[in-house]
């Protein structure tokens, strides 16, 4: 018998196969072509105190291996995802992370303290890509000081676990975790978007209203296995990591997992491959099964157990 099912924070999930934040809605969309019950969680598109519009067109560019995106965070606010969204997952069997965001740590906690009586929403991710107004438009995740305060005085407030969503473009990936650690974040999930740029030589002009925008797909692989298996390296599995960032088949995220990922989130690939999830949770299965290994969490990390035998 194979054990795919990951425990976590009290919560037991499945499997270690979850859908990334703004790549797939509320998960009701896809709810039209298969089960998202079978997904170990599904994290909802971002969602902050009052609603927002997002950014103007062009908001998404096609780039060599993968996307940039700046939509701006569009999303009904707090109250229109309790009232318009959530009644339709209730009734879905499996677990929901909402993704938050603000403009102010106040923001931050208004929106968590409003979903707390949410039962399907089982925990928070953080999105700390986001500025902060009373700083000056500096990221929350790019300044330790404010990151700190940010986690800590969430978790102050909520009962529900609180995972933190870190930014690669900080250059101290490791830094940064250990920020959140410290301040008593229950998990990490690594990592957002790299800042990007691409520009039509026809028009001569950015592709994005924003000029930059986040890259994200299979070209920021290496990237996102390289910064799971450094902050693995510092906190092994005192705090689990979430892996994201280039996973689009069993071999990206294996490669996440080996590394020392014990969920991972696949995000860019449900635009070109809505079923990539299913085949991953598939492709795992196989992957144990043709190596006799019987609970995937043996599998969290492994390569840093061979590299140090060798």
């Amino acid at each position: 018998m194979l054990d795919l099912s990951v425990e976590l924070f009290g919560i037991r999930f499945k499997n270690p196969v979850w859908v990334a934040s703004g790549t797939f809605g509320y998960g009701l969309e896809a709810m039209e072509i298969y089960d998202i019950s079978r997904l170990g969680a599904v994290v909802t598109k971002g969602i902050s105190l009052k609603p927002r519009e997002g950014n103007a067109p062009e908001r998404i560019a096609e780039t060599p291996c993968g996307m940039l995106n700046s939509i701006g965070l569009q999303n009904p606010g707090v109250e229109g995802f309790l009232k318009k969204i959530y009644p339709n997952l209730e009734k879905i069997d499996t677990h929901f992370i909402a993704n938050v965001f603000g403009e102010t740590e106040e923001e931050y906690v208004e929106v968590c303290l409003a979903l707390e009586d949410a039962k399907k929403v089982v925990a928070y991710e953080l999105n700390v890509s986001c500025p902060n107004v009373k700083k000056g438009g500096m990221l929350f995740g790019h300044d330790p000081v404010v990151l700190s305060r940010l986690v800590e005085r969430v978790k102050a407030k909520v009962k529900k676990p609180v995972l933190v969503k870190l930014s690669p473009n900080t250059g101290d990936i490791k830094g940064f975790a250990k920020v959140c650690t410290d301040a008593g974040a229950d998990g990490l999930v690594l990592i957002n978007t790299l800042l990007g740029m691409k520009i039509d030589t026809k028009s001569q002009r950015p592709e994005l209203s924003t000029l930059m925008g986040g890259l994200s797909g299979p070209a920021i692989l290496p990237i996102a296995v390289r910064m799971v298996w450094e902050v693995f390296s510092e906190i092994g599995h005192s705090v689990p990591i979430i892996g994201v960032g280039g996973i689009y088949d069993t071999d990206s995220a294996l490669q996440h997992i080996l590394a020392g990922a014990v969920c991972i989130q696949v995000g860019t690939a449900n635009f070109f491959d809505p079923y990539a999830p299913l085949k991953v949770i598939e492709g795992i299965e196989d992957y144990m099964r043709e190596r006799s290994i019987e609970r995937f969490t043996d599998l969290v990390g492994r390569a840093h157990r061979l590299v140090v035998r060798a």
